[in-house]
């Protein structure tokens, strides 16, 4: 996913451009610290304390440097508007939070009035056209049938959750005026090994693996059966 944000930036941005990033719902701060090390100005929001405390952490462990680019704001990413002015990012980024939110038309609404300009909005989601993937590959016919029927999930944590149809995301970024420019499959191949499977520990098997991932993910008809989608939309 990291490969397919830096390919929407390249395309959309200068080279060189040192841009103004809201990462909302950031966890422990993966992407927010990748981000600031690239030169970037990123200010996390969390509301779950553990993981906000987690990205304090490793923050402090960064240089000076990037420590001075990064802000993070403890609170609901439904909040944006009380914390930052409309038009305040070049880049906003939701990732892995649409699928805990019940009705996200208002969250989605919020980030577009976050953006810029011609501001890129990075969603990472469930995707709701393939639910069935994962439990029919495993052989829970059961769940397998279910899911055609349905948006509600569990995650491998065994939280409920909520995904998300292309063809209605692509609907609500158009009504917000952020028109989805670009969309991904994410984990389509590897979604379905085993939580302890063991990561490929040949540097060269890694790079295989996610040179497959990063193929299927631009490429019909696998993506459409990835797990998750990371759908990428332009503020007009």
């Amino acid at each position: 996913m990291a490969r397919q944000l830096d390919e929407q930036m390249t395309e959309r941005f200068a080279v060189g451009q040192r841009l103004r990033v809201l990462d909302v719902g950031m966890g422990q701060g993966t992407q927010a610290l990748r981000l600031a090390r690239a030169g970037h100005k990123v200010t996390g929001v969390e509301q779950d304390t553990t993981l906000l405390a987690l990205a304090r952490e490793a923050l402090a462990a960064e240089p000076e440097g990037i420590r001075s680019r990064v802000r993070l704001v403890e609170s609901d990413g439904r909040d944006t508007g009380v914390h930052f002015l409309p038009g305040s990012f070049d880049v906003v980024l939701c990732h892995g939070v649409l699928m805990y939110v019940e009705n996200p038309d208002a969250l989605l609404a919020g980030l577009a009035r976050m953006l810029a300009p011609g501001g890129l909005l990075s969603l990472l989601v469930r995707n709701g056209d393939a639910l069935a993937m994962r439990p029919g590959l495993a052989g829970d016919w059961a769940t397998a049938l279910a899911s055609f029927d349905t948006t509600a999930s569990t995650d491998r944590q065994g939280l409920d959750v909520r995904a998300d149809r292309l063809d209605a995301l692509t609907s609500a970024l158009a009504g917000i005026g952020a028109p989805l420019r670009a969309w991904y499959g994410v984990r389509i191949f590897t979604d379905h090994a085993a939580d302890d499977a063991p990561v490929p520990e040949n540097p060269e098997n890694m790079d295989a693996l996610l040179a497959a991932e990063e193929r299927a993910g631009r490429t019909d008809p696998y993506r459409g059966v990835a797990a998750l989608l990371h759908l990428c939309g332009v503020r007009g």
